[in-house]
Parts: C-alpha cells; structure tokens; sequence
C-alpha cells in the first residue's frame, strides 16, 4: 500500500473572492485508488471539476501560481498552468477510471462552499484507460497536482479568460485552488 497527500492551497483568490483550500488524500492499493478530497471556502452552491494534472512524460508538475498570468488579466486559466503544471490526467467525478473529464459528475459545494469527495477507483480499470490515454500505466501521483476547478457563472470573468472545453466554459474550469501530491514515507 501507498499513500500520498496534497494540501491544496487558494488560486485566483484575489478575483473570486474566496479562498478555496482543501486537502486530499490517495491510498494506492493492489486492488484500488482511495481518493479522499476535502474542500473548504469555495465558491459556494457550484460545481466544481477537481483532477490531477501532470506531464506525459514522467517531467514533475509544480503547481501554478500567479507567475503563469502570461497576459495579465489578473486569473490564472486552465492553459495557462500548462506550462508549470502539464495536461488534466484523471478526473475525480463519479468514475474516474473512465477518465471523462467534460461532464457534470462533480461535487457541488455547499452553502458555506464546502464540500467532501470520497471513491474507490478499481486501480487495473484506471491503469488500462491511462495507458491508453498516455502510454504507461504508471500513475506516478507524486509527480503529478491537483486542481480544483469552478466559479459561478454569475462572476464577471474577463474576455481574455481561456480554457473552454466541449460546451463547458471559463467558468468551470477556471482554477481556485492547486496542490502538488507528494508520497509520504
């Protein structure tokens, strides 16, 4: 058994309004992922897409900060923690192993933005669908961060904001909150 955690720290607080933070857990067994994720101070009464993200390759993601505002809008958006932070891997939705990441299978905060996500993923099941996606089976969470994802649409973003996937907009996959998972010994 493994195990791994990421305390996840406030991204774009500053507009948003909040300061989403949150911790998650991951116990890596023969026969499951155990993904527990905690989260407090998000935008309340929203979906928000959470996963983790990290590079193909085995490169170790870092977590974005505002040093990736490449065009000064004052937000980091989902392209542009590419750089630091690779590609969105794996969801944490109601089946992870089907890495579907463009759904409406997220959690749901609160009123107060709170929200508690718990699963068992069928290890082999996600090892063959990341295989398939990215050419190892080798999940390598301690190289990889987690974001969570999520405003309300009622929040005024602006123009220059990217990160449009399917008919899902800004709004959903702007990031509030990262941590980089680390194993524990």
């Amino acid at each position: 058994m493994t195990e791994y955690k990421a305390d996840i720290v406030p991204l774009n607080d500053e507009f948003i309004g909040t300061k989403a933070h949150g911790n998650a857990s991951f116990i890596e067994s023969d026969e499951n992922l155990h993904i527990k994720i905690e989260m407090f101070d998000t935008p309340k009464n929203t979906q928000h897409w959470e996963h983790f993200h990290g590079f193909p390759d085995g490169k170790i993601a870092q977590i974005a900060t505002m040093a990736q505002d490449v065009n000064h809008d004052g937000l980091v958006d989902l392209p542009e923690t590419e750089i630091v932070s690779g590609t969105t891997m794996v969801p944490f939705d109601d089946a992870p192993q089907n890495m579907n990441v463009p759904n409406d299978n997220y959690p749901i905060s609160d009123a107060n933005g709170h929200f508690a996500y718990e699963i068992d993923v069928p290890l082999k099941d996600l090892q063959k669908k990341f295989k398939e996606v990215f050419g190892t089976d080798e999940l390598e969470l301690d190289k990889r961060v987690i974001y969570i994802h999520g405003v309300p649409d009622s929040l005024q973003l602006p123009e220059s904001v990217g990160g449009a996937v399917g008919d899902y907009d800004a709004h959903t996959t702007l990031p509030i909150a990262a941590g980089k998972i680390e194993k524990i010994d």
